[in-house]
């Protein structure tokens, strides 16, 4: 795999940064889409797609393939059980303030961790954020259909994870430093709109 001038990967880093900055950060629901009542199966349904319509949690999630380079597959478990545990007490004491802006940001912190500005370990809170956030969606169902919505966004976000290691490992074998650093700066630049997007809607 050949590498990619810096020169050339301006011009896709700038046209992903202006698409996705141009898309609400806040997630969107799938119950809400299609019009779903709670059940087993919307539940289940909702779970499964409710990372991919929300383009902060999504590129949040593919982004972590980038710092989780060096990093065991066990690695991606202790972040799905971190975000199962986030979303159980996003049920439990729900309405923590700011934190949509938090989840924001998190894009941020995840560019600056690949650039060794901050601590890999602050990747766990900032799961834990998405987590909970991602529980407000179903406060106020019945306990079996968000057993089910849970069971869902856990496989999402797992398969999630465990794609974006695969693809971003092959991307990056080819990459040399340069590169690298240019794809954490257009981290944190989507990361900087999103967050002025939650201050300023």
């Amino acid at each position: 795999m050949t590498n990619l001038r810096p020169s050339a990967a301006l011009p896709i880093g700038v046209a992903a940064l202006s698409l996705l900055a141009a898309a609400p950060a806040s997630a969107h629901h799938l119950m809400d889409t299609f019009q779903l009542t709670p059940s087993p199966l919307s539940g289940l349904l909702s779970g499964l797609g409710h990372p991919l319509l929300g383009p902060d949690h999504l590129l949040f999630l593919l982004a972590l393939g980038l710092v989780g380079l060096q990093r065991p597959t066990r690695w991606v478990l202790g972040l799905l059980a971190t975000g199962l545990s986030a979303s159980l007490l996003g049920l439990a004491l729900p309405g923590l303030p700011g934190a949509e802006l938090l989840v924001a940001l998190s894009l941020v912190v995840v560019g600056l961790v690949q650039l060794g500005r901050l601590p890999a370990g602050l990747l766990l809170p900032a799961f834990a954020l998405h987590g909970y956030v991602l529980s407000e969606a179903v406060l106020g169902w019945e306990p079996t259909s968000v057993g089910f919505y849970l069971l869902g966004l856990l496989i999402s976000q797992g398969l999630l994870l465990a794609g974006s290691l695969t693809l971003v490992r092959r991307w990056a074998t080819g990459l040399s430093a340069a590169n690298l650093r240019l794809a954490a700066g257009v981290l944190i630049g989507v990361g900087a709109s999103f967050t002025w997007t939650a201050l300023v809607p």
